[in-house]
């Protein structure tokens, strides 16, 4: 996704307001927005909370400031300036943290973002984005662009099977219907389950949605993901997150709130930070049980 937020945020770049901080990362992606910014693109160096800080400062002055740096640096690193100095004074910084979930697979737990909007979400006025699709991040940047408030995108890499026709953005997506379970993905997982599903009869393929943007206090449910959740069986949520803080803790809340009852529920989550070995991205998921076939297997045990 990150040539696709350079282009992004190359339509922007007239703006004179405008300033792109990085945390001396975006090399062979960002060169052609380091050409046409100039001096407001800048290279903040491996100093992460200063570069929030500075942001924050910036944005009281109403430049357009966008932040940049791999997740974990970006929310964990620099979550005090985040908290004290962007979301208590509700200044819409855009943070974008590339490699989400466990993008940066081989690079071990120091590197993995699975808690990041789980956390960033307990701080005020926040929101976050998270792409499901490389096509999407035109779309992102726009509204993440003209949020009010403060701004995180978790940025992946869209994984769609080959000619997929992806779907206008929306928050909110049905990818697939069926007579199945309801079954929920955030963001770019939701990619990698698209070809295996389309193959399952109508009878057991779930209706399949996903989401881009939370929380849900900004973007409830649709109507009709509401009345599938109402007349399922079964509601399953696949999310590259750790269970506790994640997007299902929520959206069980809301439903409890609502007095929705939900006869089974399955989570699929990200399980841990240490592993016996690491790999790529697809090693970890599945060793979450993340990935297609522990899904498949769960929507069939029920």
């Amino acid at each position: 996704m990150r040539k696709q937020l350079c282009e992004a945020l190359l339509a922007r770049a007239a703006n004179p307001q405008m300033v792109f901080l990085t945390g001396d990362l975006g090399f062979m992606a960002l060169e052609p927005l380091k050409r046409a910014m100039g001096q407001r693109f800048i290279n903040a160096g491996v100093a992460e909370q200063n570069m929030v800080s500075v942001a924050a400062g910036l944005a009281q002055q109403q430049f357009e400031v966008w932040v940049y740096t791999i997740a974990p640096f970006c929310y964990a690193r620099a979550f005090e300036q985040i908290r004290n100095d962007v979301a208590f004074h509700n200044l819409p910084v855009k943070l974008v943290g590339n490699g989400g979930g466990y993008g940066y697979g081989v690079m071990g737990p120091t590197h993995h973002a699975i808690e990041d909007y789980g956390v960033l979400l307990t701080l005020p006025n926040m929101s976050v984005y998270i792409p499901v699709f490389d096509e999407d991040v035109v779309d992102v940047v726009r509204r993440a662009g003209s949020a009010p408030g403060p701004v995180y995108v978790r940025m992946g890499r869209g994984e769609p099977p080959s000619g997929y026709a992806v779907p206008r953005y929306a928050p909110w997506r049905q990818l697939m219907s069926g007579n199945g379970p309801v079954l929920i993905a955030v963001g770019p997982l939701a990619g990698i389950y698209i070809e295996e599903l389309a193959k399952m009869d109508n009878k057991s393929r779930p209706n399949f949605w996903a989401v881009a943007e939370l929380p849900l206090a900004q973007n409830p449910l649709p109507p009709s993901l509401q009345m599938q959740i109402e007349e399922t069986a079964c509601l399953c949520v696949a999310e590259e997150h750790v269970q506790q803080g994640g997007f299902a803790s929520t959206l069980l809340l809301q439903l409890v709130e609502q007095g929705i009852r939900i006869p089974k529920f399955r989570h699929l989550f990200a399980r841990a930070h240490h592993f016996d070995r690491y790999g790529s991205q697809p090693y970890l998921r599945r060793q979450s049980r993340l990935d297609c076939q522990s899904l498949l297997a769960t929507i069939a045990n029920g």
